[in-house]
């Protein structure tokens, strides 16, 4: 099965950038920014400028068997790729 990747950069609170990917089963933008929100969220960067600017379909793609659980339990799954916290 194939997955949709959105890349995604905001700034965060302290100003550096949080560089990550989210990626879905669903080709759909806002769905994808929702997602994100909700992810930025549970980090506490909340206040974080996210629209179609920051979040943008950037290809298709498999992924892995526990990325695909992720995905099919939570809607999604963030691929944490620069300034992401552990």
């Amino acid at each position: 099965m194939n997955f949709h990747v959105f890349d995604t950069y905001v700034k965060a609170k302290d100003g550096h950038t949080i560089h990550f990917d989210v990626i879905t089963d669903n080709n759909n933008t806002e769905k994808a920014i929702s997602f994100a929100k909700e992810w930025l969220k549970i980090i506490n960067e909340d206040s974080a400028k996210i629209t179609t600017d920051e979040c943008r379909f950037c290809h298709t793609q498999s992924v892995s068997e526990d990325v695909e659980i992720e995905i099919m339990t939570n809607g999604y799954f963030i691929s944490k790729i620069d300034g992401c916290p552990q």
